[in-house]
């Protein structure tokens, strides 16, 4: 079986993706998101400096259009049947978009709304995010809470996400658990906390005027792995997902439950095959990062789906 998996924030790189829009297709495709959500994503994904598109309300929308985009040169208009698809965090719209949960213009005006309110819940309070690598898993997240700071992402293979105020995380840093790394995260603030919490009731608003439908193939929830059967059911865990933890852990071990064979991670690709490689031992892993990886990356779907 062939999972589709969609990265979250801070794994934009500039210039990313610039080979793709050498396709004028996608260029195409690309200039109708950005219209949609009301930024030049052509210009963020191709020319932008790392510092611009590290802002939340820009990195957001640029990771699910990247995602949303890539995936299509891919796959054309339809997934294949026997898939399994999931998302990282902001990654989750993108799968909902994929697997028609939502329409395409529905998710990406979601993730505006969303990527805007969580900019400016961010601004209020100096905040952000350390990746904990190592350590007993249960002696780390006691650590994290001790310090004053939430496990905000479980992702496995032995790390786990703490996020939090600015100086709490600097004082974990100079103190991490024993036999941990502690790495600063380039993203802007405390995601899935409570510091999110003033980014929800625009979301709350919003949702009641969308129209979900149910998932055309099997989505898994981040937040715990299971698989979502209702787009309602989808829409309340995408709102209620920006304060709550992630736990990609889980959806890794669902993944396996279910007989996944091979992991394709569309752009900006990378770090969940990385992720992958720790945490889901034996399985093949494929990042889609440029398009003279197509035929490739066909090969790989066709093998494993």
């Amino acid at each position: 079986m062939l999972a589709i998996v969609c990265p979250g924030q801070g794994s934009q790189t500039p210039g990313f993706l610039a080979p793709w829009l050498e396709d004028a297709s996608v260029a195409a495709h690309l200039r109708e998101l950005s219209e949609a959500v009301g930024r030049d994503l052509v210009h963020l994904g191709t020319e932008a400096d790392e510092e611009t598109i590290k802002d939340t309300a820009v990195a957001q929308p640029l990771i699910v259009a990247a995602g949303l985009v890539t995936a299509r040169a891919l796959f054309g208009g339809s997934l294949p049947e026997s898939v399994v698809v999931a998302g990282h965090s902001v990654g989750e719209i993108t799968a909902t978009a994929l697997v028609g949960a939502l329409p395409e213009a529905e998710a990406v005006n979601f993730v505006k709304v969303r990527a805007n309110g969580m900019a400016d819940a961010a601004a209020q309070t100096p905040t952000g995010m350390a990746a904990v690598l190592g350590g007993e898993p249960a002696d780390v997240r006691v650590a994290i809470v001790e310090a004053g700071l939430t496990p905000a992402n479980e992702n496995g293979g032995g790390q786990i996400v703490a996020a939090g105020s600015l100086e709490a995380l600097a004082a974990f840093g100079e103190n991490p658990p024993a036999k941990t790394r502690v790495i600063p995260l380039k993203v802007a603030g405390a995601f899935h906390t409570d510091y999110m919490a003033p980014a929800v009731p625009a979301l709350e608003e919003l949702a009641g005027t969308l129209t979900p439908g149910e998932p055309s193939r099997t989505l898994l929830s981040n937040f715990d792995g299971e698989q979502i059967v209702s787009g309602a059911e989808n829409l309340a865990s995408l709102v209620a997902q920006v304060t709550r933890p992630v736990r990609w852990d889980l959806c890794e071990e669902r993944m396996l439950a279910l007989g996944v064979t091979g992991l394709l991670e569309v752009a900006p690709a990378g770090t969940l095959t990385g992720l992958a490689k720790r945490g889901m031992k034996g399985i093949k892993t494929f990042a889609l990062k440029t398009p003279d990886q197509l035929d490739e990356a066909r090969a790989f779907v066709a093998e494993h789906a």
